[in-house]
């Protein structure tokens, strides 16, 4: 049978200024490490720490628009729009003008695993 999930955990995000992440599965919503998926709302001016995961993250955009930069420049992933980031990869992620996005990384994200920059 179908589970339903009724309703997602809020999780503590990385960088300034505050983003809510809203987490529907992964490992603080209901234990699953194969994957999590979040809902993102970062608001203008966020940016978090650059990062080397051990995780592909998958993102969508919803609305606004999601800088990514890499050790090979940067990108704007705008609405309708999606990235990938592999693992291993140097990654930061900001949102100048603010935006909402669903993020999936194959394994779960954990914050030992996303390797920040200090």
């Amino acid at each position: 049978m179908p589970e339903r999930i009724e309703a997602p955990v809020r999780v503590e995000a990385a960088g300034e200024p505050h983003k809510l992440i809203e987490e529907f599965a992964g490992r603080a919503s209901n234990s699953e490490e194969r994957v999590s998926v979040a809902r993102m709302r970062s608001p203008a001016g966020w940016i978090e720490p650059g990062q080397r995961p051990d995780f592909d993250e998958y993102t969508v955009v919803l609305s606004g628009t999601l800088r990514v930069e890499s050790e090979d420049g940067s990108l704007d992933v705008s609405a309708g729009q999606a990235v990938l980031t592999r693992a291993g990869e140097w990654v930061r992620y900001s949102t100048p003008q603010g935006a909402e996005y669903i993020a999936v990384c194959l394994p779960a994200f954990s914050p030992e695993t996303a390797h920040r920059d200090e």
